[in-house]
């Protein structure tokens, strides 16, 4: 029942905040949180506290994080031709990965 369910999230509000974080996180992240993410996280819901835990509060403080503002995308890093050509990676396709 809903009411019950609300009750719950009321009570403990923080335990609500820390899961959607680390959710969040790793949605963010594009990967699995590991375990030198996990202060991080603390501190998004630490901070977030000070507002109610307002959903904007947990978004700022992962877009501020660390994690978030050093995380690297495949299709973001430079490759150049050489390397490319040079890598044990390259089929007839293309780049391993690459979609057409």
């Amino acid at each position: 029942d809903f009411t019950g369910f609300r009750k719950v999230l009321l009570r403990q509000p923080g335990l609500f905040a820390n899961t959607v974080t680390e959710r969040l996180l790793t949605y963010a992240l594009g990967r699995g949180l590991e375990y030198y993410d996990l202060p991080t996280a603390r501190h998004i819901v630490r901070e977030a506290g000070q507002t109610d835990y307002k959903f904007s509060s947990i978004v700022l403080g992962i877009v501020k994080s660390a994690p978030f503002q050093m995380r690297r995308s495949l299709s973001a890093a430079p490759v150049s031709v050489t390397a490319a050509v040079q890598s044990p990676m390259v089929t007839r396709a293309g780049l391993m990965g690459e979609s057409r």
